[in-house]
């Protein structure tokens, strides 16, 4: 197992964890994500935080759009593995900025909204 892979199961497994504790809504299976819901706002930024395959939010309930954009976020945990979260950082705060979020869809997770035709 690669550095990047181990750092991707590290994630995941820490993701399992910060929402097994916190959780309190369903935990659903998206493809290669797990959703856990019902996470206090505290435990995570924005709408919500995907380590490794773990997607912690407080919504009951997320959008076929917002699952699709997290999915791409699962790949990039993937891609870089521990090393992510350093680059997420260094990339900065601003979504609409910020090389992931604009690779995982800026509309997709709800960071700006479809030009008007």
């Amino acid at each position: 197992m690669g550095i990047r892979q181990a750092g991707f199961v590290i994630a995941t497994a820490f993701g399992f964890v910060w929402g097994g504790i916190w959780s309190t809504g369903r935990v659903e299976r998206h493809g290669e994500l797990f959703v856990f819901r019902g996470m206090p706002r505290w435990t995570h930024a924005r709408g919500g935080v995907c380590i490794g395959r773990c997607y912690l939010t407080h919504a009951s309930r997320e959008s076929p759009r917002v699952i699709a954009h997290e999915l791409v976020h699962v790949r990039q945990w993937r891609r870089y593995g521990l090393l992510l979260p350093v680059l997420y950082a260094l990339a900065g705060r601003d979504p609409l900025r910020n090389r992931f979020e604009i690779e995982a869809g800026l509309e997709d997770g709800g960071y700006a909204s479809r030009a008007k035709d």
